[in-house]
């Protein structure tokens, strides 16, 4: 195929990818969106394999990576679990981070063996692919140890870790100068190599695991970073255009996960959230919670409730994708709209592991999605629900977040279901949310507690309205 043909693809497949990531915006358009880059994918492979340059030698070598590659990944998403996508998310990006490095790393070494000094512009694409792409591999393997719960959830840190990752920086900054500038051979930049490696690993082990999900996007657009410099370096388009646009839509998701919990970047990879259990409440209302009970009632009773409410908002959080209920809260709301029942989904922005978690998992239950809202959309709408239902949701719903300045949620925006007539939480046991601290709405006195497995109770409570 001749570079006029090999650019035209190029920019088809760039295309394609645009308009991907734009249909991926609404549920309803986002297979054809996620088909429609797989498509651009496909053109770009197609076109850089008929690309002349090519040693034809290679080939096969080539082909049998491809199989490889597509084989882990199809049996991989056909049997991962949706509780366990963001660890699979933040494999396929640590994955992404750890081809760019390794190309790097290769092309430096042909340039080494056949160029007398290395070009500037090209030793600065290939050091910052490598740094960027190992950062994002080594990161990226800590964030799925930690929500795999190969490590624990909570922050790892030690005295002088700031200064250490600080040094190791330096470090790295120093190498990678003496390497652009042909001051140091392939051995220093192997050490270099190492060195990005161990920062990845240190600047993510003082990350909680409730932080997690905004790691795992910083590092997809970090993967977008190191794609896009691999691609200045092998003066490959369609790999400059497609590492910037996950680099853009990773750090603009970030940013929306940092607003959404209403907390800085700096403070979720800087502040060691989770590193140690923070206190539940401070002053009065921690002598208040001390001192409270929280009231338990029967399937029996909330049957009877939601079967003669007019509105009742379901509220879904982590623990119904750990217990697979969607199928039965969907089975639930058809119940009780069948019933004359009014029935809504609130859905927070950072309810579940990642953004999206919860509309995927209602979505997979062929929950219309119509009946799904935002928090800025239903908020307004639970003053006059008789009934919020709370489905292993716990941090986007404390009212601590609005008035506790001493809780570390304070100014996240939460979901109002404590403004609802009557609460209803279904949890299995009273531990608390990945914050770490106490549920306030736990001890609200419109709120009853439905302990036990969210499939198990919310088919029992299926069972008990039939029978009404």
């Amino acid at each position: 195929m001749s570079p006029t043909l090999i650019h035209a693809a190029y920019l088809l497949a760039a295309i394609l990818f645009i308009i991907g990531i734009k249909q991926l915006s609404s549920p309803k358009t986002a297979r054809n969106g996620n088909l429609l880059a797989a498509v651009g994918m496909g053109i770009a492979l197609v076109a850089t394999l008929l690309d002349p340059s090519i040693d034809p030698r290679r080939l096969l070598l080539i082909f049998a990576a491809m199989a490889l590659g597509t084989a882990v990944g199809a049996v991989s998403a056909r049997r991962v679990a949706m509780t366990d996508m963001p660890q699979m998310v933040a494999l396929f990006n640590g994955s992404g981070g750890g081809a760019a490095a390794a190309v790097s790393t290769l092309e430096l070494y042909h340039l080494f063996r056949t160029e007398p000094v290395i070009p500037a512009v090209q030793g600065v694409s290939i050091v910052l692919g490598a740094l960027i792409g190992s950062i994002s591999f080594s990161g990226s393997i800590i964030a799925w140890a930690r929500l795999q719960g190969v490590m624990g959830e909570r922050a790892t840190t030690y005295p002088g870790q700031k200064a250490v990752n600080f040094a190791l920086l330096i470090v790295i900054l120093i190498l990678a100068v003496l390497v652009i500038a042909n001051k140091a051979g392939f051995g220093a930049f192997i050490v270099f190599l190492l060195a990005c490696l161990a920062l990845g690993v240190l600047a993510v082990l003082p990350i909680g695991g409730g932080d997690m999900p905004v790691v795992i996007s910083l590092l997809n657009s970090f993967t977008g970073l190191a794609t896009a410099a691999t691609g200045f370096a092998l003066h490959n388009v369609v790999l400059i255009i497609s590492g910037t646009l996950v680099g853009a839509s990773g750090t603009l998701l970030t940013y929306l996960m940092c607003k959404a919990m209403n907390r800085p970047i700096t403070n979720v990879l800087f502040g060691a959230f989770g590193s140690a259990p923070p206190k539940a409440a401070s002053g009065e209302r921690a002598a208040a919670l001390a001192g409270a009970s929280v009231r338990e009632a029967t399937v029996d009773d909330v049957a009877t409730m939601l079967a003669y409410s007019h509105e009742v908002i379901v509220v879904p959080g982590y623990g119904l994708a750990v217990a697979q209920a969607q199928h039965a809260v969907r089975e639930l709301a058809d119940l009780l709209k069948s019933r004359g029942v009014e029935v809504k989904y609130a859905i927070h922005p950072v309810a579940g592991r990642m953004p999206g978690h919860m509309n995927v998992l209602l979505a997979e239950a062929n929950v219309p999605y119509e009946e799904l809202f935002d928090l800025d959309q239903i908020n307004s709408d639970f003053e006059r629900a008789d009934v919020a239902l709370v489905v292993g949701a716990n941090d986007v719903v404390n009212p601590a977040a609005r008035s506790d300045t001493a809780s570390p949620i304070y100014g996240m925006p939460i979901l109002d279901a404590d403004k609802a007539k009557h609460i209803v939480i279904l949890k299995r046991s009273m531990k608390p949310g990945f914050a770490g601290i106490e549920n306030e709405l736990f001890y609200d006195p419109k709120a009853m507690m439905l302990f036990g497995d969210a499939k198990d109770t919310v088919t029992k409570l299926v069972q008990a309205v039939k029978a009404l």
